[in-house]
């Protein structure tokens, strides 16, 4: 340990650590534009500037490390106008109108510029040259906006892993984007959005959807329904006024159906419903491995999270036949909303649009896949992420905190918990555990409060296993069989477990999500999230599921029905057509 006196306030931190994380130590707010927490500084921005004694000029804070007995000053006149001065730089070359722009109230560029106090911009000259990119489904890029921080580019290449967005070009000329200036749709991107998510500007954001949402709902003619993911209720909130981590789902619910949807359901629904085939899938796949000795593409990964299966069609081609072939939450959702449910209230399957609300630009992406339409139209045909819900809420007028709490429409509104905590890094896995192992053993999880706690919380890499004893008769061949699972969150993690798995490490079942900390902190999710804000959505979804009576997926009594009534079984033939889907090799 060491100690450092920041602004006389004398903090120990353990040597190596920053100024900048030693100030957070101690409550001392130092502002920033390119810092990304966990991840290489960059000190590219240089409002994090402080003063350090005996220097010759300020320092970047994100990036210089503490000493012993340094003495460090954050706000001397020195350091307030050098921050003013690269604050009305960015300004000058910022070619954004804040009154149109829809991160107006939600910008830090905005917001640091208020706190600097900066009320006139003293340099004048040339704006950013402004070009948009609405080339792919999922985002737009403006240009103009950019004020080069270079975010985008930490969490695509050392976060993702991904490498869609680098910087180009030097001083003024610089741009931030694709290689040699193409279009997000001309190279490998996908479009997870979290570059959207830590964007500080409206230089990346999600492709805009509302207008064509409020059409279809002011078309008397058509009958929208509209579904919600798990991750939603955790997060709306915020852009209310409420904590990180405030469950508002029966406002939620009540918003929605005051917006004008004909039928509010729960995404939850068919979380539910994926386990049932997932977790089916993964059992056959053992039996066809253990019994009748056939080789069998294992681990078995999940297939909920679209930039996942992307970056798999990219990057692993070779490990499709080894991801589920479920179709997500969402898109079961579609098949069965536009077959099912519109089949038991007397709809044309053309009268009928899906609406999904997701934390998730990917799923903008994800619902206009050319196979996703086995309902005969296209099965989803709206996506809006957190973020534009609550614009379209505020749109209608609403004073969303005082609406009473509402209840999901059935037959597609009632869930488990095991479906509430899919938004969470680790959830799947232990909802299909949840189940799996009850149908194989006819137990119940021997497990504290059914969590697997192995495979929670923010580690990026979690492995778990699990002893098989006392199974039923059908599924003896699983007796003694240690089933070993593993976890991981953001694409660079995946990266690392196919390897290990290339490598000769042995899992039977991976679950993979592309957003740290999972949907709880999607593209589409209000901003800004760290693992403080992620872990406080986190506790809100384990406490939705641990409030609910009914907490495994096979014992929702709506699962139970749309089998019997429509799909008959698990892997049926019909549900092999509406709720599983194939996966496309690409370059």
């Amino acid at each position: 340990m060491i100690s450092v006196y920041i602004n006389n306030i004398k903090v120990e931190v353990e040597e190596g650590t920053t100024i900048l994380s030693a100030a957070q130590k101690a409550g001392i707010k130092i502002p920033t534009l390119c810092f990304v927490e966990g991840k290489t500084p960059q000190g590219a921005c240089r409002v994090c500037v402080v003063q350090v004694e005996g220097a010759k000029t300020l320092v970047a804070s994100c990036c210089t490390p503490a000493a012993d007995n340094m003495k460090i000053f954050t706000n001397t006149k020195r350091v307030r106008e050098a921050r003013r001065n690269v604050v009305e730089l960015l300004l000058s070359e910022h070619d954004g109108d804040c009154k149109t722009c829809d991160r107006n109230n939600d910008c830090e560029l905005q917001e640091l510029a208020r706190e600097l106090g900066i009320n006139t911009i003293s340099y004048q000259g040339e704006k950013t040259q402004k070009t948009i990119d609405n080339s792919t489904p999922a985002l737009t890029r403006d240009s103009g906006k950019c004020i080069k921080c270079r975010r985008c580019v930490t969490v695509c290449n050392e976060v993702q892993s991904v490498g869609s967005l680098f910087p180009q070009g030097r001083g003024f000329d610089t741009t931030i984007g694709p290689a040699f200036s193409r279009d997000l749709d001309s190279v490998v991107c996908v479009q997870c959005g979290q570059c959207a998510a830590i964007c500080p500007v409206g230089a990346i954001t999600e492709k805009n959807d509302i207008d064509e949402v409020w059409a279809a709902i002011d078309n008397p003619e058509k009958f929208v329904v509209v579904q919600t993911a798990p991750a939603i209720r955790a997060a709306l909130g915020e852009c209310f006024g409420y904590e990180p981590g405030t469950l508002v789902t029966g406002k939620m619910v009540t918003a929605l159906r005051q917006l004008g949807f004909d039928a509010v359901f729960d995404t939850n629904f068919t979380a539910d419903l994926t386990i049932m085939e997932e977790g089916t899938e993964l059992l056959m796949r053992l039996k066809k491995a253990l019994v009748d000795k056939q080789k069998v593409a294992l681990p078995q990964f999940t297939s909920c999270c679209p930039a996942w299966i992307k970056f798999a069609e990219h990057f692993y081609s070779d490990m499709l036949d080894n991801i589920s072939s479920c179709k997500s939450p969402q898109q079961m959702f579609g098949s069965v909303a536009k077959t099912y449910y519109a089949k038991k209230i007397g709809k044309k399957v053309e009268d009928m649009v899906v609406v999904s609300i997701m934390p998730c630009t990917a799923k903008k992406f994800e619902n206009q896949r050319w196979e996703m339409n086995d309902s005969g139209l296209r099965d989803v045909d709206y996506v809006l992420t957190t973020r534009e819900l609550g614009r379209m809420i505020m749109q209608a007028g609403m004073d969303f905190k005082s609406l009473p709490d509402g209840k999901m429409d059935s037959p597609l509104g009632m869930s488990s918990g095991a479906a509430d905590i899919f938004a969470n890094t680790g959830g799947v896995m232990e909802a299909a555990i949840r189940t799996a192992y009850e149908i194989v053993t006819g137990k119940e999880l021997p497990l504290d409060g059914l969590h697997v706690e192995p495979i929670m919380g923010l580690d990026g890499v979690k492995k778990a296993s699990l002893k098989i004893t006392g199974t039923l008769k059908e599924w003896s061949f699983l007796e003694g069989v240690e089933l070993k699972v593993a976890v991981v969150h953001t694409l660079s993690n995946a990266r690392k477990i196919i390897e290990a798995v290339k490598n000769g490490e042995v899992f039977h079942f991976i679950e993979v999500m592309s957003c740290p900390g999972g949907c709880i902190s999607g593209g589409g999710q209000p901003r800004f999230t760290d693992n403080s804000i992620r872990l406080k959505r986190i506790q809100a979804i384990y406490k939705e599921d641990e409030g609910k009576k009914i907490r495994k997926s096979h014992e929702n009594p709506e699962i139970k029905q749309i089998y019997k009534e429509f799909l008959g079984e698990p892997l049926s033939h019909k549900s092999h057509k509406l709720l599983h889907t194939k996966y496309t090799a690409r370059t």
